[in-house]
């Protein structure tokens, strides 16, 4: 018995599942056998794990499995393994078909394998295949001068008990687009039905072939291989049956889904450069016996087809390519991961998701270049600007994409997808540029209105340089604040000036009033006990009388501002305080340290060194000298 079960095994092909179960099962057996189990348990718990990997690739791996409720799909770490190893560029034959018309069995032929030994042969009535099988060991063949893994996937049967038609669909749809050459095992004839199970490969097609390749291409569909398996090879040749079968069906009535297929006819006429059909004989009449078969034993025309087959396969068959290069073996599973997850999206797998997962890089890439391409604006600009830039830059961000997307009908949802997104980014920048623009703005004004603050505390109140001032913070405010937030201040501005120079000029005739007064009087000792010139004095009253007497009796306060005599007197004043030349309110103060040293050095030096006649003196210190003539 023990015999019989070790050969069962042995013919059976045991899953690494299975193996990892098996091994842990006789560890368990072994443990219990020893005289001191508890103990050893105690050492192997402190002992490291081992961790079992994949010794024996020669043998089919799932790759991609149900999930409990047979509706979508899921990846199996046990088969990726054998794939990820590969470092050569990879292609894939997929198999696709109703369930139980011999896809494993067609795949075992096309390896040179026994059913023991390659993929398992189910001769019951459910499906032996669950999801989608790899074989472990792929066939290297040289296709253009690159050597290429090919490996040949098994996948679950169309139809079968217990299963959903949108779980049938992802099933195709992901042979659909790993695959480079797809063969579609029909037995006998071609059905509506099967058709019908085109409508995913046709819509793939139209979204992604015939597009002009280049570095950044999605995929290049497989190659529909239409293979039919049937009796007798006499009448009809398949590609006549194909082809009939691809003949528009009239529709009288309008049906919907007569319509639909019709469809899919066009398609499929338009894609006959993409597509070949071929016919394959029955290997044998005991089909139930065929795994204990040998070549001699099957119909020769069959073997001879089959060898035929292999060749045609080898001759159509080219590495995967994706955006532009092929994959290793890390790299396709990596877009295994990726179709895997778009099509599960939503209860139904449509292309539309597939178009949104190519076109995902090339949207962040049109995203990046229009961020960066923005980011070179020098912020803040006039609104004006800022629209026009992100026109032309939005105008060349769609060129790219409009070079480098994926999808021709539902590359609309990715194309008002980016829009929204520049939209985002631009609304972000316009943000940028208003709160640049306030910040901008808000600090020429305090400048602005620190300067007239300055302005409004003169020690030697002027006119002239208030205004001039005034026409420097307009202009450089006019000049220097850009953007959106510019009405706005100058707004403010205009009123912030208008205010200050409304009161400097109610100041500013009160003060020039009282440094005149102060003025008379300094020039008056000055004039008398300083220098003593006596010009110098008789001015300086006559200025101070004709300030507090004078303008008092005869001129009002109000009536004086608009004299021409004071008019005169501010002209004066204006052109010796301010001027471009001298500005004397910053001079004030060293001009007069400067007068007062040469006071001083005149009052204890010059004379004797000058004399006193030179500056004509009102009184004279030596009346009472030696030189005056004496009376009796």
């Amino acid at each position: 018995m023990n015999n019989t079960i070790a050969s069962t095994l042995q013919l059976h092909s045991p899953s690494p599942s299975f193996t990892k179960r098996h091994t842990f099962l006789s560890l368990y057996l072994c443990i219990m056998d020893s005289p001191f189990p508890l103990l050893l348990l105690f050492f192997l718990c402190l002992s490291p794990i081992p961790s079992f990997s994949i010794d024996n690739f020669h043998q089919a791996f799932p790759i991609v499995e149900p999930d409990p409720g047979h509706t979508k799909l899921r990846l199996s770490r046990e088969g990726l393994e054998a794939i990820e190893r590969i470092t050569n560029p990879i292609a894939a034959v997929a198999v696709i078909g109703p369930y139980r018309s011999g896809k494993s069995f067609l795949l075992n032929q096309l390896l040179s394998l026994s059913c023991y030994e390659g993929f398992g042969v189910g001769h019951m009535r459910d499906t032996k295949t669950k999801g989608i099988w790899v074989w472990g060991t792929p066939i290297d063949l040289d296709i253009n001068g690159v050597r290429t893994s090919v490996f040949y996937l098994d996948t679950e049967g169309f139809e079968s008990v217990g299963k959903s038609n949108v779980y049938d669909d992802r099933i195709f749809a992901l042979a659909t687009v790993l695959s480079s050459v797809l063969i579609y095992n029909l037995p006998e004839t071609i059905r509506e039905a099967d058709i019908s199970r085109l409508s995913f490969a046709v819509e793939l097609a139209e979204e992604f072939y015939g597009r002009v390749k280049g570095q950044d291409i999605a995929f290049e569909p497989a190659k529909l291989l239409w293979l039919i398996q049937r009796d007798f090879l006499q009448g009809k040749s398949v590609q006549e049956m194909v082809n009939e079968a691809l003949r528009r069906v009239p529709n009288i009535d309008g049906n919907k889904n007569i319509d639909v297929v019709n469809q899919i006819r066009d398609s499929l006429a338009v894609m006959g450069d993409n597509s070949t059909a071929f016919s394959l004989p029955q290997p044998h009449l005991q089909r139930t016996k065929l795994c204990d078969m040998k070549d001699v034993e099957l119909d020769q025309l069959y073997v001879k087809r089959r060898e035929q087959l292999k060749e045609l396969v080898a001759s159509i068959i080219s590495p995967k390519i994706v955006q532009g290069r092929t994959l290793t073996g890390r790299e396709f599973v990596s877009f295994l991961e990726q179709i895997l997850e778009a099509l599960n999206k939503g209860e139904i797998p449509s292309t539309g998701s597939l178009v949104e997962v190519f076109n995902k890089n090339i949207l962040e890439k049109c995203l990046k270049l229009y961020s960066e391409k923005m980011a070179t604006l020098v912020l803040p600009i006039t609104e004006e600007s800022l629209l026009g830039a992100h026109n032309r830059t939005k105008f060349e961000v769609m060129q790219v994409f409009d070079q480098q997307h994926f999808g021709r009908h539902h590359a609309k949802k990715s194309v008002v997808h980016l829009d929204e997104e520049i939209q985002q980014v631009y609304k972000n920048i316009v943000v940028q540029n208003e709160l640049q623009s306030s910040k901008l703005c808000e600090g020429l004004y305090t400048r602005c209105e620190d300067k007239m603050d300055q302005l409004q505390v003169l020690k030697l109140p002027s006119l002239a340089k208030f205004n001039a001032g005034f026409l420097q913070c307009n202009n450089s405010f006019g000049h220097e604040c850009v953007g959106p937030s510019k009405p706005k201040y100058e707004q403010r501005m205009m009123k912030m000036l208008g205010k200050s120079r409304s009161l400097f000029i109610k100041d500013y005739n009160q003060r020039l009033f009282n440094w005149l007064v102060a003025f008379s009087l300094v020039m008056v000792v000055i004039g008398r006990f300083f220098i003593k010139f006596i010009l110098i004095e008789i001015g300086a009253w006559a200025l101070f009388i004709f300030l507090e007497t004078y303008t008092r009796m005869f001129w009002s306060a109000e009536a004086l501002y608009y004299n021409p005599v004071w008019h005169f007197i501010v002209a004066t004043w204006e052109t010796v305080v301010y001027s471009p030349v001298l500005d004397l309110d910053r001079w004030a103060i060293p001009i007069g340290a400067v007068l007062l040293l040469f006071i001083l050095y005149w009052r204890c030096y010059g004379k004797r060194k000058h004399g006193s006649h030179w500056l004509l003196p009102l009184y004279r210190t030596n009346k009472n000298g030696s030189n005056r003539p004496r009376t009796d």
